[in-house]
């Protein structure tokens, strides 16, 4: 994937950044679990992770025992390799949680 020169990330909202540590954390989840464990809007989430599949940052795997519940898991990988940036976005928004 390729991402364009400018400043990508300054289009990360902070839940995007929230959303991925607790997938890093929690291990793979769905959007409703997501909202739910930490009481935060469905839309924020799923605007959160559709910026994050952007960055291939999250992959979207199909949930078999219920297919209206994809199951998102972090790209430990593209994160490993973007570590420095979200560090960096980590300080600049203030954000205290570190999972990954």
């Amino acid at each position: 994937m390729v991402i364009k020169k400018m400043n990508w990330y300054s289009d990360l909202p902070k839940s995007a950044l929230v959303v991925l540590d607790h997938i890093a954390a929690e291990g793979p989840l769905a959007p409703r679990e997501i909202a739910r464990k930490f009481d935060v809007p469905l839309r924020t989430v799923t605007f959160a992770l559709k910026k994050l599949m952007k960055l291939d940052l999250l992959r979207k795997v199909p949930n078999f025992a219920d297919m209206r519940k994809p199951q998102y898991h972090s790209n430990h990988q593209r994160i490993h390799e973007l570590h420095d940036v979200i560090e960096l976005l980590r300080v600049q928004m203030g954000i205290q949680l570190r999972a990954i």
